[in-house]
Order: C-alpha cells, then structure tokens, then sequence
C-alpha cells in the first residue's frame, strides 16, 4: 500500500489533491501536513513512498523541507507544486533531487501520471537495495564458506603466495590430497584477482565423462553428435574475463588436453562440431590429487600442457602436516554447520580436540568436517573424549 504525504498550507487544496489520489487509487494511504515543518516532523517519524509538497509555505518552505528530507533519506521521492512557480524554480527543485515539478493548476491527467511514476521509481529502488541486501549477504555467506582457516605456518605460506599472485595474469597449478581445500585456494585466487566481478567456473574433469568432456569445456552446435539438440556455450565461454577453475585435471583425455592447450597458447576455443572460431579471456587456475611429472612419464599427461599450467605451483597440504590448525577448524565448523542445519552449536572439550588432533586425517578436511557434523548430531554437549572415540571412526 503505497504511503503518500501532502504537504500544503491551503486546506482546501490539500483536500482537493487528497480526493484525487483517493479517486484513481483507493489503496493509496494518503496523510497530510499544512506546512513545512509540520510535513517535515511527519517525515522523519514515517516511512513515505512519496511526497508531494508545496513550494511557498509558512515556517519552512517546499525546497527547504525537500533538501532537508533528502539529507535524512536520500531514497525519498519529491514532486513539487508551486502557483507561483518558472522554469529556474523548476530547474532548481530537479538539481536538490525533486522527482518532478508540476505548476497550479495542475494537469490531471499529467499529475496522476507523475504521480504513478514517482512510486513506480520508488518500487524499483527498493527492489534494487533489497537485491544488493541479498547481494551481499549472499557474497559474505559463500566468503565464510570458502574461508581459509587455520594460523600454521604452511598455511600462512600459502596465503602470502595468493596474495603475490592473484592480482596477475599468472596460471597457477594447485597440488594436494583429496579433501585437503585446493577449491578454496582458488576461490581464493580469484576473489583476490581483478576479474572478481566476472565469474568463477569450476570444471571436476572427473566427474565428467571422457566423450562429454570437450562438449562441457569449450561447447557444441547442434546435431555435432546425438544428443546435441541446441547449440551450447562451453565453460570457456562462460567464464570470458572472468576464471575457469579445472578440478582434477590428471583425469583429463589426452584429446581434450590438446584442445585446453591450444586454448592457452592462441586464446580461441572451437565448439564441437564447428569450424568458427570464438577468442575467449580466460584466466586457467588447475589442480589435482596426482603426481603429474609421473603422469607425464606413463603417456597419461602432456609435458606441453603441464609446462604451460604449472607458472606458479601451490602445495596444499594434507591434514595431517597442520594438526596445529585442527582446533579452530573444528570451531569452525560447528559453528557453520550450526548456522546452515539449525542445530544447536557444541562446544568440544580439550580432550575431545587432543583425540581429534592425534588422529590419522585420512580424508581431509572434508573428513574432518563430517565428524564434527556427526559429533554435532551424536554427542554430547560438550562433545567428551569418549564420544569421539566412540563415533569418529564408525
């Protein structure tokens, strides 16, 4: 129901204007103020769609009141109706932020449509700041969940090698186990980077299979093969200006590394099945569980593309190199896992992390973050020494 205030020293003008909004729009909640002060108190004390204000009043008038409210709440919509008014007053209500400027008497249908398009604009603004609300808490969110956590010193050491290079052109290739946060080191390379307002896509070269996966990388036209009922942009094309993140990419077909490498070296990809050509500006960040350099030595793996990809090369540790870090990891998660599921969040004892800190980190951190969402579920509060040893390895 949109809010409106009249603010006019004239009753009876007051009431006219009421009667017309009332008459076009029966949903219209309309106040009125009988002059420049009065209208001003009512402003900062309810939120308003729109005002509409006179401009020669007693006490304060239309353009003091408008510069005055603006200051309080930019996001106000003004329109303004003055009998006395010229094109320099006109002029001069638009430059203070006044939406529009309508002279006595007014036109109506023109100042039904003003009206209209006044909160039409109001609507859209509050839409927009509510979509950058979202926004941003969205991005503060998905900051949390790809959060670097932990003070050792190999961790550190990573940071600072981000730090140097993720505000470059650089490729970078990203080593370590299964579970051991290789995703969020690149996550972390690209927020860093000055192609952070484009997009970052992932690419699990293992969870796609050999005959897609050139489909999925650089795309395909349709009928190239059956099933292609659509042309389809590929990940390269997708993340033009922007990072493509290839996960496990030791599992890539040899065929589709000779299409990323000649990617790399021309800057073009072509869709399967077409000849066009499409130059892309992809920055490449990869990474794998494998021992490339062996890969290459087994026919599995181009030196070419190894050569090209390994720029920079970060070692990400397993668990079990930063058992140091295990205490606010654990922290860590049961306070996210609390925040996202609803559940209550528990404390873990000193005994209960010393057992966690001495076990064997086969899986990870993603090992490790499933136990303390089932410790979160299974043990006590606080989480005992003995609840670990009785869950943590079931």
């Amino acid at each position: 129901m949109p809010k409106i205030l009249i603010i006019e020293d004239e009753a009876a003008i007051r009431n006219v204007i009421k009667n017309i909004l009332l008459d076009e729009d029966k949903s219209y909640d309309v106040e009125v103020a009988e002059d420049g002060m009065d209208g001003l108190n009512k402003i900062r004390e309810t939120d308003f769609d729109l005002i509409i204000s006179d401009i020669k009043m007693p006490k304060k008038d239309g353009v003091q009141v408008l510069v005055e409210a603006l200051e309080f709440n930019p996001d106000l919509s003004f329109l303004m109706i003055s009998g006395h008014g010229d094109i320099d007053t006109a002029v001069d209500c638009i430059k203070k932020g006044a939406f529009d400027y309508i002279s006595k008497p007014p036109d109506l249908n023109r100042f039904l449509s003003t009206v209209r398009n006044a909160l039409d604009k109001k609507v859209l603004l509050t839409k927009n700041k509510e979509l950058t609300t979202e926004n941003k808490a969205l991005k503060r969110k998905v900051a949390k969940q790809y959060e670097m956590v932990g003070e050792s010193e190999v961790l550190n050491t990573i940071r600072d090698i981000i730090d140097k290079v993720a505000d470059t052109e650089a490729r970078v290739l990203i080593i370590g186990p299964n579970g051991s946060g290789k995703e969020l080191v690149a996550h972390h390379i690209h927020e860093k980077s000055s192609r952070n307002k484009m997009p970052l896509i992932e690419v699990n070269c293992a969870a796609i299979p050999s005959e897609l996966i050139e489909s999925e990388l650089f795309g395909h036209v349709k009928g190239s093969f059956t099933g292609a009922h659509k042309d389809k942009e590929g990940k390269f094309e997708l993340a033009n200006n922007g990072t493509i993140f290839l996960d496990e990419i030791g599992d890539m077909s040899l065929p589709a590394q000779a299409k990323v490498l000649r990617a790399l070296q021309e800057g073009k990809i072509s869709r399967v099945g077409a000849d066009k050509e499409i130059k892309v500006d992809v920055r490449v960040i990869a990474a794998t569980n494998k021992d490339l350099r062996k890969e290459i030595a087994e026919g599995r793996f181009r030196e070419d593309l190894y050569h090209r990809l390994a720029v920079i090369v970060i070692e990400v540790p397993g668990l079990n190199d930063r058992r140091e870090d295990i205490g606010k990891l654990v922290n860590h998660f049961a306070m996210q896992i609390s925040e996202s599921s609803g559940m209550s969040k528990k404390e873990f004892s000193d005994d209960a992390l010393k057992v966690l800190e001495k076990y064997d980190w086969t899986g990870n951190i993603r090992e490790l973050r499933n136990v303390v969402e089932r410790m979160l579920i299974l043990g006590g509060n606080p989480v005992s020494k003995s609840d670990v040893e009785n869950f943590v390895k079931k």
